[in-house]
């Protein structure tokens, strides 16, 4: 009996699949929305975006305190982020760090030298390791994303502590969805939202859908660095958050080697095992390794294939250096799934247990005990 896999292609010019946790379309031509909306950026005059934008930060501008606010997680973006806004802008940030206990070494003392570097003052918020721990099993559970926690910290208490310190105008650094999968035009200029927040940062659910699990209890006092500022607050205080990557050609390769030569930003000593990158992502030990495993157990392709994409696009990499990449990397069981089973006391019985619950049937079938699913190179 032959086994019918489902149907999953793949853009003609980069290595990302239909199955994308992040929305593409595909033209005619089979070339996706995120290569289409990349190739604006070939259209743009940046030294106009970049005028555009001291226009725009022009009246946040004043003559003591924070000028705007930069949520850093001390990773080359990170860096790059805060060169930009000193250097190119010359405004005086604030620093604000969500820290959810998963740092890497290198990429903790990348964090901490921030402060001297920029001569910034810095913000750290870390929720209890109890509390971590239960939001990793909860959420693991709930959505297939151990790292929910994260992606909600950083989406609020950058934008909270804006609003503490009125502070109106914050820097972000990519519009994530547009970079991958072109949800919006190089031409929109979107900026921050508390819908983006919620329906893709946080995969739907807000802090509120955390409270009232009998197996891992959460109270509601636990999440208060978890809570959006009001629209009340986010009108008096004027807030709004501006993505850089709307004036900047951005450009990842570049701008770590920029910080590197510049600030002595150190990139992982080692290899990881889901991806060819060494500097990106060294904020969280599980963003390379377990938490993309699940993304491929989810949608069939992982960090590699991110990571590819964005390279070929920028000419840093042939598709089919893409497709080795992929072949290589995203299918490999990661060294820090037993670090994270051991973090939340959990064995591997019980992560397989769930992780296959969120196997997309339109990426994956099952015959005879083994999972398969249609690759690139098939």
């Amino acid at each position: 009996m032959t086994v019918e896999i489902p149907p999953v292609h793949y853009c003609a010019r980069c290595v990302y699949p239909s199955s994308s946790a992040v929305s593409l379309v595909f033209d005619k031509n089979g070339v996706c929305s995120g290569c289409r909306v990349h190739d604006q950026r070939n259209e743009i005059d940046w030294e106009e975006r970049l005028e555009m934008l001291l226009e725009l930060v022009e009246p946040y501008r004043k003559p003591t305190g924070y000028e705007c606010v930069i949520g850093v997680s001390g990773g080359k973006d990170s860096y790059f982020q805060t060169h930009f806004v000193t250097e190119k802008l010359g405004l005086k940030p604030l620093l604000v760090t969500y820290d959810g206990n998963n740092f890497l070494d290198v990429g903790w003392r990348n964090l901490l030298r921030m402060k001297e570097l920029f001569n910034t003052d810095h913000l750290i918020l870390r929720p209890s390791v109890d509390l971590l721990v239960r939001l990793n099993r909860l959420a693991f559970r709930k959505m297939g994303d151990m790292n929910w926690h994260a992606h909600a910290g950083i989406g609020s208490t950058v934008m909270m502590t804006a609003v503490r310190y009125n502070i109106p105008l914050v820097f972000w650094g990519e519009h994530g969805y547009t970079d991958l999968g072109g949800m919006y035009s190089m031409y929109d200029l979107v900026e921050y939202t508390a819908r983006y927040r919620r329906d893709h940062q946080m995969r739907g659910y807000d802090w509120h859908d955390m409270l009232g699990d009998s197996e891992d209890p959460i109270a509601e006092h636990e999440m208060q660095w978890c809570i959006y500022p009001s629209d009340e607050d986010i009108n008096r205080v004027g807030l709004r958050g501006v993505y850089i990557g709307n004036y900047d050609r951005w450009d990842a390769n570049a701008h770590s080697q920029l910080v590197v030569d510049k600030y002595g930003w150190e990139p992982s000593p080692v290899p990881f095992d889901r991806t060819y990158r060494r500097f990106s992502n060294l904020d969280d030990r599980y963003e390379n390794g377990a938490h993309d495993y699940l993304k491929f157990i989810k949608f069939g392709y992982g960090r590699a294939t991110d990571h590819s994409c964005k390279d070929i696009r920028r000419g840093h990499m042939t598709r089919e250096q893409g497709i080795e990449m992929v072949r290589r990397y995203d299918h490999v069981r990661p060294s820090d799934l037993d670090f994270w089973l051991n973090y939340v006391e959990r064995n591997e019985e019980w992560f397989w247990g769930i992780a296959d619950t969120f196997r997309s049937p339109k990426v994956w079938t099952k015959d005879n005990g083994r999972w398969l699913k249609r690759n690139i190179w098939d």
